[in-house]
């Protein structure tokens, strides 16, 4: 399965990472079939070297894609508590690294492989 990303979703991401930054922010990928058009915002707890997401507070039936977090370095590598929420939440996990840029983020799949995932253009409401 090759999953799409709305290029609007990923930039808020970036920014995302830029406001919280040096700490690291958390959030939920969101969509519907292949397509994440959304960010879901959960509340979550954040250092400089982690981010704990409240999955309890999640909304009974919501469907999770994946995960997206930052990394406030340049390496965006996942660590070992990385590959434990990636093999618990989702089939697509995002990690967006300092400074931010539109190519400074890599995708993995549930057991931390990089995986490719296709930027594309569009609207939130679109859905497949």
């Amino acid at each position: 399965m090759t999953f799409k990303i709305l290029r609007g979703v990923l930039k808020m991401a970036l920014e995302a990472a830029k406001d919280m930054h040096p700490h690291e922010f958390v959030a939920l990928l969101g969509g519907k079939g292949e397509l994440i058009n959304e960010l879901v915002f959960l509340p979550f707890q954040s250092g400089s070297v982690s981010a704990i997401i409240h999955m309890d507070m999640l909304p009974i039936g919501m469907r999770v894609l994946g995960t997206i977090h930052s990394h406030p370095s340049p390496n965006a590598t996942p660590s070992q508590e990385d590959l434990q929420m990636f093999a618990r939440f989702g089939k697509v996990h995002i990690i967006v690294a300092y400074p931010y840029g539109e190519d400074d983020w890599k995708c993995y799949d549930r057991s931390g492989q990089p995986t490719e995932i296709e930027v594309v253009e569009g609207s939130s409401e679109e859905r497949f």
